[in-house]
């Protein structure tokens, strides 16, 4: 890809083209994103809440590479490569209890939930435990740099990132509100979507609410698209907010209970926010929710959803009802924009299509995604046909 191959994405909206197809169908340029869009910035692996306990573990292959998140008994969880000082054996296959240490099912080698190798088993001949030039100390597992930030466990591969509180400083700010504990609404409220297209289809279609009459019918007849407003943060994140959130869960108008404290902005209003490079909040005065997207192939990405409450009273019996319903709205608003972004990734097909062009009214949030692919991009991406 020439070295200008990017200056139209980069242009002022009015005149921008977005991004080329092969940052949508090429392995090549897939494999170049990987390091410069989700290895040298924070990416979101995976959530707290699937690690509740001491001792619990997830095994992650995030692009490729195996990772493992383990909450330890101080409670704060912590991101491993999941490979074995030793042979390179994975370490973890499924997520679960790990016990009381992290052990290799091929030599037996064992590590703390903190990553310290601390038993070598017969590493020098029968019944010897120590050999020369095995130092425990200097062999503990590989850590990842991670941050958990509204349950998110993110990481920043290369280790290089400016710190998590700086490079989501704004975001933070923005929210600063919603800065209270979040409790998993449980099994009904984890889905995930299996999608046959690349991941930044996926979060340009967040951004923007251009396309709620037409895709989201039931959604815009409350929340329409001129209650809604653009929120853009060039270089950090982008997307949308309404002043209209009001949807009816129960006949007998029950609610769930609110996050403490907030404005009165949040009586109506709801935001939903793409944090780059591949994480999707979404806030309400009673609910949260994330959605991590997982890079798997330039034409496939699966979205795990989370969705989160302010009190912990709402993942008892009491609430299950209205759990449910939530988190069907939730399934079928998110399972309304598959044929879109599928649809997208099969017109990248297109030998002609040159990126296409934004509403310079509507398509401000999505615009500020390109530029943002297109800046870390520039003369990064491969040559190609």
């Amino acid at each position: 890809m020439p070295d200008d191959a990017l200056d139209p994405v980069l242009a002022p909206i009015a005149r921008a083209q977005g991004l080329p197809n092969a940052h949508y169908i090429s392995e090549a340029t897939f494999a170049a994103e990987r390091e410069a869009l989700l290895f040298e910035t924070w990416a979101g692996l995976t959530v707290g809440a699937r690690l509740p306990e001491p001792g619990d573990a997830v095994p992650v292959t995030f692009l490729g590479m195996p990772l493992l998140a383990v909450r330890g008994r101080d409670g704060a969880v912590r991101v491993f490569q999941n490979t074995c000082r030793h042979r390179g054996m994975i370490l973890v296959e499924e997520p679960g209890k790990v016990g009381n240490v992290i052990r290799c099912p091929y030599h037996s080698w064992c590590y703390t939930h903190e990553g310290a190798l601390v038993t070598t088993p017969h590493v020098g001949g029968p019944g010897q435990n120590t050999a020369e030039g095995i130092d425990r100390a200097d062999l503990g597992l590989i850590e990842i740099r991670s941050h958990v930030w509204r349950d998110v466990v993110f990481v920043n591969i290369s280790g290089d990132a400016p710190a998590f509180e700086d490079y989501a400083a704004d975001m933070i700010a923005r929210w600063a509100e919603f800065d209270q504990p979040l409790y998993h609404g449980g099994a009904e409220s984890r889905f995930q979507f299996d999608v046959a297209c690349n991941w930044k289809l996926a979060v340009e279609n967040y951004c923007e609410s251009y396309h709620l009459p037409w895709v989201h019918p039931g959604l815009n007849s409350y929340s329409r698209l001129e209650d809604h407003y653009h929120i853009e943060e060039p270089g950090r994140f982008s997307g949308q907010g309404t002043l209209v959130y009001r949807p009816t869960l129960s006949e007998d108008g029950r609610t769930f209970p609110d996050f403490a404290g907030l404005s009165e902005k949040w009586n109506t209003a709801a935001e939903y926010i793409a944090l780059y490079p591949n994480v999707l909040f979404g806030v309400h005065r009673d609910h949260a929710y994330a959605i991590l997207l997982e890079p798997v192939a330039p034409d496939r990405t699966i979205e795990h959803v989370e969705i989160y409450y302010a009190d912990p009273a709402v993942a008892a019996p009491g609430y299950e009802d209205l759990r449910g319903v939530n988190a069907r709205m939730w399934h079928g608003v998110f399972e309304e924009d598959i044929f879109v972004v599928e649809g997208m990734q099969r017109g990248r097909q297109g030998i002609y299509f040159d990126g296409g062009r934004f509403s310079p009214a509507m398509d401000g949030p999505t615009h500020r995604f390109h530029s943002w692919v297109a800046g870390r991009m520039q003369g990064r991406a491969p040559a190609e046909r």
